[in-house]
């Protein structure tokens, strides 16, 4: 099987054990392939012929990201993407070979869990975002309102009297992705969202005191009163997202979570709590297989939830975490 075949079997996955089975060979490939991560496997005394299961794939610890160049292949970057960070602290980098398998990663997932979402207006509420041209996150939801059907969707930066009043008198349903913060002034200013569907992409980012994600979403129910409000799980690492709904965090088929002991990070398993590790099939091009710092638990209905970080993790400017 070559890349050209890996890379259109991936959003074509039908099964766990397609996954499993393409899951072993992508690693095969950037065992091979991934300088870093080949290096990271051989000081594990890693041996590509003793991986036959998922568990047992070795995971790449997410800080790489911020200090290493994680590639698989010699190929010239179309983009890197790069997360907020926060002074002083490094930031994650992410090498794209190709920005048209990325969308087809959030195109494909939206359209796996919001069919309808074209009719929508879609509306970016991400205003510490819009400062920064290298945002995964910005780079997706302008292309969701380029591809929404409704004329209103755009971003929008500041809560202006003209936005308020368009928001509570246009009957027409609407995507709002908000960050945690904006979220909350909008709670704060009394604005209703009765027609919208509401999803949160987390980030406090030292403008408040940080909630769970429980207490966020029962403030905002309570406050926008939408017709519901989800989250989004994405980090500049990994090209595809999860989305919460209904408690839980659901993931498209390329992508699947695992856990790990917070203190042995050899050992994987299918489901139960510890620390997340995160397969992302559409990694091709970098690492699939990232070991985040997010604590949490794995469900065995393909869903997980985040409860927090483990200690000394640096806070991910794009998540929402707290025990």
């Amino acid at each position: 099987m070559n890349l050209n075949d890996i890379e259109h079997k991936i959003f074509d996955i039908q099964s766990d054990l397609e996954f499993e089975n393409l899951a072993l060979r992508i690693f095969e490939y950037q065992y091979q392939n991934c300088t870093i991560y080949n290096q990271y496997c051989n000081l594990l005394n890693i041996e590509l012929n003793a991986i036959n299961k998922i568990e047992k794939i070795p995971f790449l610890p997410i800080q790489f990201f911020k200090t290493q160049t994680v590639k698989s292949g010699n190929f010239k970057k179309e983009m890197v993407f790069s997360s907020s960070g926060t002074t002083g602290n490094n930031t994650s980098k992410h090498y794209i070979k190709d920005l048209t398998l990325y969308e087809k990663s959030f195109f494909t997932t939206f359209n796996y869990f919001y069919p309808n979402w074209r009719k929508n207006s879609i509306i970016g509420l991400l205003p510490s975002y819009l400062e920064r041209d290298d945002s995964s996150l910005i780079y997706m939801v302008q292309n969701l309102i380029q591809r929404s059907e409704n004329n209103d969707s755009k971003f929008q930066l500041n809560l202006t009297t003209e936005f308020i009043k368009y928001l509570e008198c246009d009957p027409n349903p609407k995507i709002v992705f908000g960050v945690t913060f904006a979220l909350l002034q909008m709670a704060e200013k009394n604005i209703k969202l009765r027609n919208s569907i509401v999803i949160e992409t987390g980030g406090m980012k030292g403008r408040g005191k940080e909630l769970t994600r429980e207490d966020l979403h029962h403030v905002l129910k309570q406050t926008l009163q939408p017709k519901a409000i989800h989250s989004e799980y994405g980090m500049t690492e990994l090209l595809s997202q999860a989305y919460y709904q209904k408690d839980v965090f659901k993931t498209p088929p390329w992508l699947k979570a695992l856990v790990r002991e917070p203190n042995d990070p050899l050992t994987s398993y299918k489901s139960g709590k510890g620390a997340l590790n995160l397969i992302d099939l559409a990694n091709l091009h970098s690492c699939s297989f990232v070991a985040t710092d997010d604590l949490g638990t794995v469900t065995e209905k393909k869903g997980f939830t985040v409860s927090g970080r483990i200690d000394h993790a640096q806070i991910r400017g794009c998540n929402l975490l707290v025990l």
